[in-house]
């Protein structure tokens, strides 16, 4: 059976992603990450702690000053804060519907913390690899779609 993230149904009902740890450093995965889902139509939300704008746009230093509904918590950090993350999620008074850990990315705390708040929990996959592998690379119903934000730049 096919899990959920790896269809265009599981997809439509994201419209807001929080990236934490996001920055726009050229050439690292977050960067590639963070435009590829700009591109595809996603409304996305840097959080970093020491930066202010990132890809143009406000970041905030936690998730817990985010004041949109956010779909999607897309974690770039180290295992060891996924745990921290999680429990940050929990406090948010708006509870995003998923909490993505990328590639390389898993801590085996996190999912039996969050499942229980019907929060879906992802650890090592590429977000941005699943949506276009799920949409076939076609956009997102909300927005436009650019494969050249998935390629590393030359």
């Amino acid at each position: 059976m096919q899990h959920p993230i790896h269809t265009p149904a599981f997809w439509q009902g994201i419209r807001t992603i929080a990236i934490v740890g996001a920055k726009d450093k050229p050439h690292s995965d977050v960067d590639r990450v963070g435009r590829y889902l700009i591109a595809a139509g996603f409304t996305v939300i840097p959080v970093h702690p020491a930066r202010k704008e990132v890809w143009g746009l406000p970041a905030y230093p936690t998730l817990l000053e985010v004041q949109e509904q956010v779909d999607m918590v897309n974690l770039f950090r180290a295992p060891q804060y996924c745990l921290d993350h999680a429990q940050e999620v929990l406090r948010m008074s708006n509870r995003p519907k998923v909490f993505w850990m990328q590639l390389g990315i898993s801590n085996s705390a996190v999912p039996p913390l969050l499942t229980p708040h019907s929060i879906v929990v992802v650890e090592n996959r590429c977000s941005m690899v699943v949506h276009a592998e799920a949409t076939g690379g076609r956009a997102a119903p909300h927005g436009a779609f650019a494969i050249d934000a998935m390629k590393k730049p030359s």
